[in-house]
Formats: structure tokens, C-alpha cells, sequence
């Protein structure tokens, strides 16, 4: 087994995805990153994974069965993430990949451009190869948002292999982790493989791209950038703080929901659309290491234009965040952003319960209850500030039109965070020195400190 490869193949047919890929350049094997050199046999020098490479590119059986005998690891990938079978797929040489794989070969192995063997193959129309590889369980699986030319390649583009996931951290359920890109820490969701058969999914992995791009503010995830030439396709929580913590204070409560509202006002607000994100739940909402909360995930968001109202393309189906949804998208009725301010009033309640809406329903009976004009009750009433009830009520009224903006709930959570700070500030005032209340012969009365 061979360490870390420090070196490129680049002989013969390259990686069928990669958008640099020059299918007429001369041979060239680069060593440790250097410069590309001529070659017409491999160097000694050259270690045996590169070595065996090298030898399916030229279609060698007996070379490759002496270097496999020799202890050379049949599925070396090169710092392309490319094996010796991804080169005999390009090179069409049917016979190098049945040996590779009687040996071992991995017959579905991805480079860093997502490119498997058998899409390889496809591309370069290499029948012979395409069905042994099909025969020996490999599947046809492509980026959808492949480019073919560099220039045509996203600015937002990140290269996968910049991503370290060595210790990376699940922070919702399977969809965002914490990982290291450039040294720094960020939120990566990833998206599983059917949304390459699924046009309506690359359709809304698109508009969720084109959204990201447009938004910038404190309280909403910031769009770093994105892996499209690749599979799996990623975009560079709350939920899991909630079951790791419990129920907040009522003063972590309203600066939370504060986080949340101003970053929800801001894509309300946006210009000239205003934007419904239409999927807001705790999962989808990000605590940064600052302790402060981020609106993330707008795969289903909306686009409000004239008409200032939506509809969703199909019946609605519980998903995880059927707990969330108002009643009006259960309903298949018309709706607008009044339906971020329904979830974010459930969302409210559950930090201060500590579980989530009708923990005791199962999913699929929520939505029904909502639409019934039943609510989550309060079970923890004083636990709720002066006038957070009445909020949460309002935001969660079956009339979208009598629910407030978010404009309107900012106001009345900074007031209802204030109030809760002078409650603060006099109880520590109270529990400083001792206090004495005593009636005064004077004119009035007075606290004096004994």
C-alpha cells in the first residue's frame, strides 16, 4: 500500500468531467506537482501505484500482473482521485479492466471530478469496457450541472478536494456538516445521489444556488460556494442544540428568535422579490460559534414577484418538516410570507417547551391539526415573558392576514427582551446589599440601604 499520492497521471485520455480536460495534449506523467514531463516509459523512480497506471494506459497484462504481484494496491488513486481503471476505461482496453477487477479493482470508484469508470467509458464510447463495468455492478452516475468547457465553469466552484471531512460534524440529519475548507470551519450540505435522476431536483438545486448568491446578511447562512462539476452535488443546527440542551431561558429564547426574525426580515424584504423560504424548522437553522443563529437550507424557497402569492407545484406530502408547515401549503391553497411567520411562532414555542410541536402526534397527523385550528398548548406558562404568548398566538393564526411581519415581530421581541433585562437588572439590584422598605415621617417614601 502506498501512501498519499504526490503525483498526477496525465497520459493518454483524461477524467471525462474535467472541465480542463485536453484529449489532444502529449503524453505527460507530472511528479510530485512539478512541471509535466515527456515520457515514452515510466520511470524507474516512479512509485508502483503511478507504475500500474502507466502500464493499463499502454494496455500491458503482463506488466500490470508483475506489478500487482509485487504488492502494488490494485485501486491506487492518483492526486486526481483516477485508477488504473478509470485510465483503461478511457483507453477502451476491455481486457486491462477484467483483470483489474479479477484483482480486486473497485468497479464504481469516483475521481475528484465525480467521473466513475464507466462514465468514462460512455464518453469515449468504449462499448466493450461499458458493459463489463455495467455487468460488474457499475452504474451511470454524472453531475447534472456538468459544464464542457473551462470558461463555463462557476466562479462559486470549489474544488471537493479542498474539503477535509476527516473530522467533520453531522449538524442536521444528513444534510449539513462541519468541516475544514482553507483552514476555517464551514457548513457543507451535501445532497444524495437520486437528485441526479430527479430533473425537479436539479431544477431546485439551481434556484437555490441563483438564491444564495444574491443574499447577505448577519442572521442568513453566508454562500461561500458550491460543487457542481462533481458528484455528490454540496452547498459550502438548531434541532440538534434543542435535543442536546432542552428548553431555553426565556432570555436565550427571545435573542434566538430575534436572530431568526431578522434574518427571516431580510429575505422578506428583499428586493425586487421577496423571498418565502418556505422550509423553516429548527434543522435549517445554523448556530454559529459566536452563539448566534443563521437561516440556511432554501432548497424548496419561493421567489414573490407581482402576483405576491404561491402555490406549490404539487399536493403537499409530510416531510420532516411537516410540523412547521401552515395550514394553508397543507391545504394546497394560495399562500405568501405570512407562512415563515406560522413556522417561526412553533419554532418560538419549542425553545421555550423544549420539544417540538405536538411531540406526542405522529407526523403525518400535524398538518391535520393545523388545519383543524388546533395549536401546540402552552404547557410551561410562566415560563413565557409578558406578551411572548400573545406573539407566538398572533404568528400562528389560522388568518395569514391577521399574523404580523417580521418588521412587526422585531419590534415587539426587542421590547419583550428589554423588559426582561430590567426584570433581570432588579433582581440583581435586590440581591445586592440588604435592602430595608420603611414608611418615612417625612414627606415620602424611601429604600434605604442597611
Amino acid at each position: 500500500m502506498e501512501g498519499k499520492p504526490a503525483a498526477r497521471f496525465a497520459l493518454g485520455k483524461q477524467s471525462s468531467l474535467a472541465p480542463e480536460r485536453d484529449d489532444d495534449r502529449s503524453a505527460e506523467v507530472p511528479l510530485s506537482g512539478g512541471p509535466a514531463a515527456k515520457v515514452t516509459q515510466v520511470p524507474e523512480e516512479i512509485g508502483s501505484g503511478i507504475r500500474l497506471m502507466f502500464l493499463a494506459n499502454e494496455g500491458d497484462l503482463d506488466g500490470i500482473k508483475e506489478v500487482l504481484g509485487s504488492g502494488a494496491d490494485v485501486n491506487f488513486r492518483d492526486i486526481d482521485g483516477r485508477t488504473a481503471l478509470h485510465v483503461a476505461a478511457c483507453q477502451g482496453f476491455a481486457d486491462i479492466a477484467r483483470l483489474l477487477l479479477r484483482m480486486g479493482a473497485e468497479a464504481d470508484p469516483e475521481d475528484r471530478w465525480g467521473s466513475t469508470p464507466l462514465a468514462d467509458a460512455i464518453h469515449y464510447n468504449n462499448n466493450e469496457v461499458i458493459r463489463l463495468l455495467e455487468k460488474n455492478g457499475a452504474r451511470v452516475r454524472v453531475a447534472p450541472m456538468h459544464v464542457k468547457n473551462v470558461r463555463e465553469v462557476p466562479e462559486y466552484e470549489i474544488d471537493p478536494s479542498e474539503l477535509d471531512f476527516t473530522n467533520s460534524v453531522d449538524i442536521t440529519k444528513g444534510t449539513f456538516r462541519v468541516v475544514t475548507w482553507h483552514g476555517i470551519q464551514v457548513a457543507v450540505k451535501r445532497f444524495n445521489e437520486d437528485i441526479i435522476a430527479d430533473e425537479d431536483k436539479v431544477r431546485a438545486f439551481r434556484d437555490e444556488l441563483a438564491l444564495l448568491q444574491q443574499i447577505r446578511h448577519p442572521n442568513v447562512v453566508q454562500f461561500l460556494g458550491a460543487v457542481t462539476q462533481s458528484s455528490p452535488m454540496m452547498i459550502g443546527d438548531l434541532r440538534a442544540f434543542l435535543k442536546r440542551e432542552g428548553a431555553q431561558t426565556p432570555v436565550s429564547a427571545v435573542r434566538y428568535a430575534l436572530d431568526i426574525a431578522r434574518g427571516m426580515n431580510y429575505l422578506h424584504e428583499h428586493k425586487p422579490e421577496a423571498i418565502i423560504h418556505r422550509d423553516l424548522e429548527p434543522s435549517n437553522i445554523l448556530l454559529d460559534d459566536t452563539g448566534h443563529l443563521k437561516v440556511a437550507d432554501f432548497g424548496v424557497s419561493k421567489l414573490l414577484k407581482v402576483a405576491k402569492t404561491a402555490r406549490e407545484d404539487r399536493p403537499f406530502t409530510c416531510l420532516d418538516a411537516c410540523r412547521y408547515v401552515a395550514p394553508e401549503v397543507f391545504r394546497n391553497e394560495e399562500y405568501d410570507t405570512k407562512v415563515d411567520v406560522f413556522a417561526f411562532s412553533l419554532i418560538l414555542q419549542e425553545m421555550i417547551e423544549g420539544c417540538p410541536p405536538f411531540c406526542y402526534m405522529q407526523d403525518a397527523d400535524v398538518p391535520k391539526a393545523y388545519a383543524s385550528n388546533e395549536r401546540p398548548p402552552f404547557r410551561t406558562q410562566k415560563l413565557y415573558a409578558h406578551g411572548l404568548k400573545e406573539l407566538i398566538e398572533q404568528c400562528w393564526s389560522q388568518d395569514p392576514a391577521e399574523r404580523p411581519t417580521f418588521n412587526e415581530i422585531i419590534d415587539r421581541l426587542s421590547i419583550i427582551l428589554n423588559k426582561i433585562g430590567q426584570r433581570r437588572r432588579w433582581k440583581v439590584y435586590l440581591g445586592g446589599p440588604r435592602l430595608l422598605l420603611y414608611r418615612c415621617n417625612f414627606i415620602s417614601c424611601s429604600f434605604c440601604i442597611m
